[in-house]
């Protein structure tokens, strides 16, 4: 078994809590979450979507959504309404006030980003994004050991 250290999993997890402690100072000054962000984000890249699709772009389960999109809902920075056709769906969106709050944290986010490229190499920040969408892609078809057909 390869090193612990060395494992996929556990370099893409330190990677990304390198990247996201610089970030979440900025966030917490804006009283949001990392997974409130991601929504708000989420929202104001796709439009109007549906609960879970949402949970597919944001990447968060269901239950921990739900609770998210309340407390985004209550502080009014985003809305829901139901689908007429299936009461069961619902369609969420992002409101003035959210995006408001998307234009205060963007200058911060923006500045942090423009110090990432200067540090790892503006070149090497794009061309690890394109190896991470690559490897997304390369594993889309690989089977999941231990699910139905294995």
């Amino acid at each position: 078994m390869r090193d612990f250290s060395r494992s996929l999993p556990m370099s893409l997890l330190r990677a990304r809590e390198s990247v996201m402690r610089h970030f979440r100072p900025s966030l917490r000054a804006h009283g949001l979450t990392e997974q409130q962000w991601r929504i708000l984000r989420a929202l104001s890249s796709h439009g109007d979507i549906e609960v879970t699709e949402l949970a597919g772009v944001a990447y968060l389960l269901g239950p921990s959504l739900s609770r998210i999109l309340r407390d985004l809902e209550t502080r009014r920075l985003i809305r829901r309404r139901l689908v007429k056709s299936d009461l069961r769906r619902s369609i969420v969106a992002i409101t003035d006030k959210g995006v408001k709050l998307i234009e205060a944290v963007a200058p911060s986010s923006e500045a942090i980003y423009a110090e990432i490229a200067e540090r790892f190499g503006a070149r090497k920040l794009a061309d690890l994004q394109d190896m991470l969408h690559l490897l997304e892609d390369s594993l889309l078809t690989m089977p999941i050991a231990g699910e139905a057909g294995e």
